[in-house]
Order: C-alpha cells, then structure tokens, then sequence
C-alpha cells in the first residue's frame, strides 16, 4: 500500500490537500491524533507517571498541559518523553497501515506536521511526500486571527531570530577559545531558553516549566561570551 505523507507549514494548505484525497476515496492517519491517542494507553501512562509524577494525571487522563511543563523543562526531560511515547506512536501507525491495507485500500494519506526529512523513522518507508507550498503572505493572512496579532507575531519572530543569531555568534566565539565549562552551561541554558520563548510566544496553550522573557535570554547569554 502506498504511503502519500502531506508536509507543509502553519496555513500552507494541509488540511485542504488532505481532504482533495479523502474526497477522491483514500484514508487518512493524522500523526496529530495518533500521538494524543497513545497517551491514553494504560501503559503509556504508567510510563510517564513513574517517570514525571502522578501530578500530571487530571483523574484518569494525562493532562498534556501538565505533562508539557515537566517534559520540556529540558532536552533530557524531553528524551524521556520521546523514548516513552515515540515507539508507540510509531507502533500505533503501522498498526493502522495495516489494518487499511488488509481492508484491500491502495493507499492511504498521512498528515504529518512536524516533518523534518525522510530518514526520521515515521516517514522513513513513504512512497511519496507531497509538499503544500503557499506565498509566505497567504500563510501569513489564514494563520493570522487579527491584524494586531499579526504585527505582533512578526515582531516576536524577528526577535527570536536576533537571539538565535547571537547564540549562533556566541557559540562560534566559544569554539576560538579555550574550553570554559561554566561559558557553555551558559550557552546551553540560553539555547533551551530560546527554545522556550518561541513556545511562550507562539504556544501559549503549551506553558512553559519557567518564566522566560527575552531580557532573561539575553542576560544569560552574557554570561556564556
């Protein structure tokens, strides 16, 4: 069976590619949903659990909320995550695969969002991977909910990028010298901060384990030059 993956940015145009395809006859696999439904797993959630605390439990559900401030406190909190619920994911999707194809489907359509390249182990065996592509200002007006938090959205963007660039500087600066542990702790910390500003900023239903703010990001990045 053939494996048509639908990659494309925030108001590309996915869900209408997808839909054209479903329209046509074929199935489709959100990857979206199949990681939402593998936290209702009873083992799944035991896992996170022991490893993040009965805290982010909300009765018998996980509270993504909740799980999101614990697992994204840091890239090692974030591995435990992913080594929890990755391979179920990836369980969970070829167990539907398989399903459509025994159902005698020719091919099934996959909307995946967080694409990153085709050796990632999702996307690894698809046959074809259609790109939806729109002008950067056709995104800009179906993502944008008002003109305010447009020009909002691209000041905050541009200031994400300034950080990213001077941790980019500091980080080159840092390889000429000597090794200095407590300049690439600082390094580090201000990296995993960028990272949390651009949730704050633009995923706010997420949190973030911390307060962030760019004067705290650009602070700690002094430290590390």
């Amino acid at each position: 069976m053939k494996k048509l993956f639908i990659i494309g940015g925030m108001g590309a145009g996915k869900s209408t590619a997808r839909k054209a395809l479903v329209d046509a006859g074929l199935p489709y696999i959100d990857l979206d949903k199949v990681g939402h439904d593998v936290l209702a797993w009873d083992t799944v959630r035991e896992e996170l659990v022991d490893t993040f605390g009965v805290d982010i439990m909300d009765g018998d559900e996980v509270n993504r909320k909740a799980l999101a401030h614990k697992a994204f406190v840091s890239p090692a909190e974030t591995r435990k995550l992913n080594r929890i619920t990755v391979p179920r994911i990836e369980d969970a999707y070829r167990d539907k695969v398989a399903e459509l194809e025994a159902a005698g489907h020719p091919a099934v359509v996959v909307e995946h969002s967080v694409f990153k390249n085709r050796t990632s182990s999702l996307a690894y065996d698809a046959d074809v991977v259609i790109a939806v592509l729109a002008p950067l200002d056709v995104r800009i007006e179906r993502a944008a909910s008002s003109p305010g938090a447009l020009a909002r959205d691209l000041e905050d963007m541009d200031r994400i990028h300034e950080a990213e660039a001077d941790i980019a500087a500091t980080r080159q600066a840092l390889e000429r010298r000597p090794y200095d542990a407590r300049r690439y702790a600082a390094l580090t910390q201000a990296r995993w901060m960028a990272e949390e500003l651009r949730v704050s900023m633009f995923a706010q239903t997420l949190g973030t384990p911390n307060k962030v703010s760019m004067k705290r990001l650009l602070g700690v990045l002094a430290g590390a030059r």
